[in-house]
């Protein structure tokens, strides 16, 4: 059933949260293993496109690896209340001012070296 308060990032969150309390393993999901777990299906993420031009991905693996680090993501925001949308949003905002449009445009130089 909707909440048509909840964003769906709070719905898919909530779901992931019904998951885990069925099976118990909020005590497995600590801040630093949620970290290690988020790192761990990153580096999983990678291994689809080792030796490979992109192109030749998998796109079902890749669908299942980037799921898992949302996955994760998404517990470990939640572990820290932390509001997912204005996250994101500081974090563009701090990127503007870093990347402005004028000096990043068409370059995929550093902040440092613009």
């Amino acid at each position: 059933m909707k909440d048509n308060n909840k964003s769906e990032i709070e719905e898919l969150t909530d779901l992931l949260i019904q998951f885990r309390d069925a099976r118990n393993w909020e005590q497995f999901h600590n801040s630093k293993d949620l970290a290690l777990a988020l790192s761990i299906e990153a580096a999983e993420l990678n291994e689809l496109f080792l030796w490979k031009k992109a192109e030749e991905v998998n796109v079902e693996k890749l669908k299942e690896e980037l799921a898992d680090i949302l996955i994760f993501a998404l517990l470990l925001a939640r572990k820290h209340k932390l509001p997912i949308k204005d996250i994101i949003l500081n974090k563009i905002r701090v990127n503007e001012e870093k990347y402005p449009a004028e000096k990043a445009k068409n370059t995929a130089k550093k902040y440092c070296d613009l």
